[in-house]
């Protein structure tokens, strides 16, 4: 500011010295009088005032070629000049024009173009960081893994993109299977980066899949701390985590820590069914029969389950079945008119053959839920009643290509798994798995219908005789006649037979 100041207060000084001199030369009588080698040049005032001027500017011209002069001797001595800046501005002009359109290339799915893009942007600017990143996401687009790759590398030499080369070639890596080498690289991301929740959702799925329990857990403590997980969906992977950390103790047998661990994870997720079964069987271990009741009841008015039923006829294995039914009313009267309940109260009457029971607990399940459990308890059912084989085989034709039922089920590629699981088996998801029905395939398999003679017999009833699905056929009289001889049914009745069997076997 005062600088330009003074240059002002200059200029304005010496148009005012020219002026007053400009003004005493055109007064003056005389003029200017030059001698040169004895020759004397005389001007007037006015010729004197043109030829100032044009020394002035004579002697501009000659400053300004003798400028250019050194410019170009700096230039040809490779030193900053403003011919140098002009040719670098030009370059710079062509690369960051090449590094666009390299880049709306990329985001238009040409990978050729936008490699051929890259290049040329190299060539003209000294971003190398830049274009290295550019010419590594146009290989992998082009499907050069090995260029990518190399241009990954050079990123690592530069503190700005090390976490970029590092995440790119971290990438490579999962998409070749070595999960080894990309945990390693997910951890030196991690550290670079804590708290990118691209980096951590890879390192907590790498390490679940390598059962590092321990290292999964300070992972998933620094979701919570950076925010990226909310609180109550931490403390659920928490007990998910803790739960496998005691199913892999208890593999190497140590009971007494898997009984701790299973009940920590309990605590941190009442909900999670599989946790609420360790947890309680670990207190039956230890004699503490109150305890895992009082865990089963908990998690059973959450969501209902198989496993805790089971769990909850470990109690007392050894009691009959009329005083198992009447212990497990305190379980059937939480959530009684869930389904799970009632299929149980069902299994439970027809172990205790309390036939007209069991067909009040299943109520309309066979005509709104009819899966292959709940029709081959109504086989059961009707067995036990005395139906006539053709009815009891009705039923078993119809469970035979009837849905299966839920099962643990991945919510992110929807495969069944037979048994509970951290990680998805297929996808390799982290805690995706839920207790739900499978989506069923709008193409019906034709192998049930095969077999449905096999179930009723080659002179078996029509499609009318079967029994229908809102309430089972009654035995007619033609079908004892016809049928009082025949043998009874072998494979899938004589459960039916014994269903003190099927309660130990659903529980």
């Amino acid at each position: 500011m005062l600088w330009s100041l003074i240059k002002i207060v200059i200029f304005v000084a010496a148009v005012a010295a020219l002026t007053l001199g400009a003004g005493w030369l055109m007064e003056s009588t005389g003029g200017v009088m030059i001698t040169v080698a004895g020759t004397e040049y005389t001007f007037g005032p006015l010729q004197s005032v043109l030829a100032l001027i044009l020394l002035v500017v004579a002697l501009y011209v000659v400053f300004k070629l003798a400028s250019l002069l050194v410019a170009v001797l700096h230039f040809i001595n490779g030193d900053d000049t403003a011919i140098s800046r002009y040719f670098d501005r030009n370059r710079e002009r062509k690369g960051y024009e090449a590094l666009e359109d390299g880049m709306v290339a990329l985001a238009a799915g040409e990978g050729r173009l936008a490699l051929a893009k890259a290049q040329k942007a190299d060539r003209y600017l000294d971003r190398p960081h830049i274009t290295d990143l550019l010419t590594a996401q146009a290989a992998e687009l082009q499907g050069d893994r090995k260029k990518a790759e190399a241009s990954y590398k050079k990123l690592l030499t530069h503190d700005k993109t090390r976490f970029v080369g590092i995440r790119g070639i971290m990438h490579q890596r999962l998409a070749e299977g070595d999960t080894d080498t990309a945990m390693q690289l997910a951890e030196r991301a991690f550290a670079l980066k804590p708290k990118h929740e691209e980096t951590q959702d890879i390192l907590l799925r790498l390490q679940a899949g390598r059962h590092d329990w321990k290292g999964a857990r300070n992972t998933l403590n620094a979701k919570l701390k950076y925010g990226a997980l909310p609180r109550d969906v931490h403390k659920r992977r928490d007990a998910v985590l803790a739960l496998s950390e005691a199913k892999d103790v208890l593999d190497e047998g140590k009971t007494i820590e898997a009984r701790e661990a299973a009940i920590s994870a309990n605590k941190g997720s009442p909900d999670l069914v599989p946790a609420a079964s360790m947890a309680a069987r670990g207190y039956i271990a230890n004699g503490r029969k109150k305890n895992a009741a009082r865990i089963l009841k908990k998690a059973w008015q959450q969501e209902p389950h198989p496993d805790l039923a089971a769990a909850f006829a470990e109690i007392e294995p050894e009691e009959d079945p009329a005083k198992r039914l009447k212990r497990f009313r305190t379980l059937t009267s939480i959530n009684p008119e869930h389904r799970e309940t009632r299929l149980l109260n069902a299994e439970l009457h027809l172990a205790a053959e309390d036939f007209p029971g069991a067909r009040r607990a299943i109520g309309d399940l066979p005509e709104k839920e009819p899966d292959a459990r709940v029709l081959s308890i109504m086989a059961a059912i009707e067995r036990g009643e005395g139906a006539s084989d053709r009815v009891v085989r009705g039923w078993l034709a119809r469970a035979l290509t009837a849905p299966r039922g839920p099962a643990w089920i991945c919510d992110n590629c929807n495969t069944v798994h037979a048994d509970w699981v951290p990680v998805c088996t297929h996808c390799e998801a982290f805690d995706t798995l839920s207790w739900r029905t499978p989506p069923q395939s709008e193409v019906t398999t034709p192998v049930g219908a095969e077999m449905l003679p096999l179930l009723v017999g080659d002179d078996g009833p029509a499609a009318s005789d079967l029994p229908a699905a809102s309430s089972p056929a009654e035995p007619r009289a033609a079908d004892l006649e016809e049928r009082s001889g025949e043998d009874t049914i072998e494979a899938s009745s004589a459960d039916t037979e014994t269903p003190e069997g099927t309660k130990e076997k659903a529980s």
